[in-house]
């Protein structure tokens, strides 16, 4: 029954997949980030529960690329995110575009010392966001709630803003800001997500610059659920290895570890260990992102 409810409650009031990639990837909640870098990248991710013999068990999929454009003023990307949990499938696929200004650039440095660029910028998102509630699957034809599929296209326009410099960063964005206005039925009631997010970035050692660590915290704010907080730190090892650890105010402990290879690969493995009372236990996932500068 929970998981009935759960379903139904996905199609209706719609809350949207907070994304542990986020960190290694921003461009999945902010189109402000398109560009940034001194090449096209692109990203492939992957998590769910580690029970996936559990009915039910949610799954989150994404797929992105972005490039800069005009010597790094513009930037333009897409992406195609699909999440599932129960009988309820949303995919969202959508392009964005970008316009930053600059206020120092230097590309003189060790490949090791990340050089984070003084911008600011600002994104836009257009796209559709394709539903699917199969209920009949839950094998309910008496009850008239259950009696039908779910199927609607709702178009999107997101916005976002990002400023980044050496030290640190901070941004917003809101995904779709039209909600379920142009939406192909009129029976859905889909919430308008606000993502917040700032991080810090210093060497522990003013005379070693080979260690980096990075705090950073994620906000994500929807209407009828409560706010969403990630608080996480990592630590970065002349920009090869990577470690680090949070919290998320679902009751979630946050654990991840990333490589660096043949300097343009990187991998990250994120594991989320539930806590006090969780209703799917703990979750898992992978992240393939792909740097095609040199970089």
């Amino acid at each position: 029954m929970i998981l009935l409810i759960g379903g139904m409650y996905s199609a209706r009031a719609q809350q949207t997949a907070l994304f542990p990639e986020y960190n290694e990837n921003p461009f999945v909640i902010n189109p402000a980030y398109a560009g940034m870098g001194w090449g096209a990248q692109a990203a492939l991710a992957h998590s769910g529960f580690t029970d996936q013999s559990f009915e039910g068990s949610a799954e989150n999929s994404s797929l992105s690329v972005h490039l800069p454009l005009s010597r790094g003023k513009m930037g333009l990307g897409a992406a195609a995110i699909r999440d599932k949990i129960g009988v309820t499938t949303n995919t969202r696929i959508y392009l964005a575009y970008s316009y930053k200004i600059f206020f120092d650039l230097k590309s003189d440095r060790p490949s090791w010392q990340i050089y984070h660029q003084h911008v600011l910028s600002f994104g836009l998102t257009a796209g559709l966001h394709q539903l699917r509630d199969n209920l009949l699957e839950l094998g309910i034809p008496d009850d008239p709630v259950f009696a039908e599929n779910i199927h609607a296209s709702i178009p999107m326009v997101g916005v976002g803003f990002l400023y980044n410099r050496a030290d640190f960063y901070i941004g917003i964005s809101a995904p779709n800001i039209l909600g379920d206005r142009l939406a192909s039925r009129d029976d859905l009631k889909l919430s308008n997500p606000v993502y917040g997010y700032a991080g810090y970035r210093f060497y522990p050692n003013r005379y070693n610059e080979n260690i980096i660590l990075k705090p950073n915290i994620l906000l994500k704010h929807e209407d009828g659920a409560p706010v969403q907080i990630d608080l996480n730190l990592a630590a970065s090892f002349r920009d090869r290895f990577e470690f680090g650890a949070g919290y998320r105010s679902s009751s979630a402990v946050n654990l991840l570890a990333g490589v660096r290879l043949f300097r343009q690969l990187r991998i990250l493995y994120h594991y989320n260990i539930g806590v006090k009372n969780t209703l799917f236990g703990n979750t898992h996932g992978i992240v393939l992102s792909y740097d095609f500068s040199n970089h």
